[in-house]
């Protein structure tokens, strides 16, 4: 009986994590699209679903709701749902949209669609090959073969989306980082963007007036072919000096500079409103907030190459360990044990929500930027495949941060994985995305007022 109360509690909540991705596909992504494949809405929807169903049960595990074995039944099933859409729905259907999109392929789509999967089966299995992630007693069609590889990439992607996060989240709050842009600056630029206008439309004048001199003359009727006809008309002067290939060439090099000089426009008017907005209460606490993440992006640096370094892994979560330590500086009597559950719930629950949070921003951007009425179908679902790969491998890395007996169980069901490799891992690949990122602001912002003094 209480089987069927847990799994009706578990299903319940699936049902709303699914309603929720499928408002979200429709609002958000979708909401500029009026066709819409009802698979693709489906997938999205259900991996999201599993997706949030898995960091359900690890606030559950800490909680204690349900029971174990049915929370053990529900962690295998969503595990084994996840890597089904993950591993041969998703690159399948992607393969089939693609292939859909060239019309040669069309009678044979299927079989071409059923190609592209193999091949990328074919990728992924070997993936597995240079990284130390599975005991070798694991056999081929065992599910830590799949969870291993899923989790090398999505751990990869964590840390190179956490790297530059960490960097970039402190440059985009803190005032310190905005460029001083006053009002004259911007009027100054402006100005120059009219002149600009002006000195296009001027040309662009000339042209049309040279154009309608050479049909009163009968030039545009009787224009002579061929490859001297051609150097004759590039070299010929019209109307005593007009030069109309110098002229449109002058006319395409302008153009080109409005343009750049519209976004740099767009870009000093967007600073300014930063700087204004700073100086709300709002923004005071954001830059403070900057402050605090400048903090921990360097703690977070220091840590990731002290472990690289010394090779090392932390054993205890990282919530006990604080609070025992803090216990034994101050010398009073504490409940370790009881509180360090009570706060690594509350931490989990915060690293969950900005983690789904984060994504779903992320993948919105993504999203925009690239999509396309044709390509549309397969980023959302290139998409789906990320979120899902990302969520799989956040279990793996949050398990670090519960207090042990809370492991156990996330442990027997991911099954002997080397969980000290995807630390490892993903503190090489953070890393490198945060100095990257470091390097990358740094010139960005250091180029930033040498072009607007140009």
């Amino acid at each position: 009986m209480s089987f069927l109360i847990d799994s009706s509690i578990m299903v319940t909540s699936q049902v709303l994590f699914f309603g929720f991705g499928w408002l979200f596909f429709m609002r958000k992504l979708f909401k500029d699209y009026e066709v819409r494949q009802y698979v693709v809405q489906v997938i999205f929807s259900v991996t999201f679903a599993f997706s949030c169903t898995m960091f359900e049960l690890i606030i559950f595990e800490i909680l204690g709701v349900l029971n174990s074995s049915s929370r053990y039944f529900h962690w295998k099933l969503d595990l084994c749902v996840i890597l089904l859409i993950l591993v041969f729905m998703v690159p399948f259907y992607i393969g089939y949209f693609v292939v859909s999109n060239i019309r040669l392929l069309h009678r044979q789509k299927l079989l071409f669609a059923c190609v592209l999967w193999l091949t990328f089966m074919y990728f992924f299995w070997k993936l597995g090959d240079p990284f130390p992630i599975l005991s070798p007693k694991h056999g081929i069609l065992s599910i830590e073969q799949l969870i291993s590889r899923v989790g090398v990439i999505g751990v990869t992607l964590m840390a190179l989306l956490s790297g530059f996060g960490a960097v970039n989240c402190p440059y985009t709050y803190m005032s310190y980082f905005l460029r001083n842009v006053t009002d004259a600056d911007i009027l100054a630029l402006e100005r120059r963007l009219l002149q600009t206008m002006d000195m296009i439309i001027s040309k662009k004048k000339r042209i049309a007036v040279a154009h309608r001199t050479m049909f009163q003359r009968g030039e545009v009727h009787n224009k002579p072919t061929g490859f001297w006809g051609m150097i004759k008309s590039v070299t010929t002067s019209v109307s005593g000096s007009e030069n109309l290939s110098l002229i449109q060439q002058e006319v395409d090099a302008l153009e080109e500079l409005s343009r750049q000089l519209f976004l740099e426009t767009a870009d000093l008017h967007a600073t300014k409103e930063r700087i204004e907005y700073s100086k709300t209460f709002q923004g005071k606490y954001f830059n403070v907030l900057g402050y605090f993440f400048s903090i921990y992006c360097v703690w977070k640096i220091f840590m990731a190459t002290i472990n690289i370094v010394f090779d090392r892994v932390g054993k205890t979560d990282p919530v006990t360990r604080g609070i025992e330590i803090t216990v034994n500086y101050l010398g009073i009597q504490f409940d370790v044990k009881f509180w360090s559950q009570h706060i690594s719930f509350i931490l989990v629950g915060i690293i969950i929500v900005t983690s789904i949070r984060g994504l779903l921003i992320t993948l919105t951007k993504f999203f925009y930027a690239i999509s396309s009425s044709k390509s549309s179908n397969v980023i959302v679902l290139l998409l789906a495949q990320i979120m899902g790969m990302y969520f799989v491998s956040s279990v793996l890395l949050i398990r670090m941060s519960m207090p042990l007996e809370y492991r156990t169980i996330i442990t027997e069901v991911l099954g002997e994985l080397q969980f000290n490799f995807y630390h490892r891992w993903f503190d090489v690949i953070f890393l490198v995305s945060a100095l990257s990122s470091i390097l990358f602001l740094y010139l960005a912002h250091k180029q930033a007022p040498e072009k607007h003094m140009a």
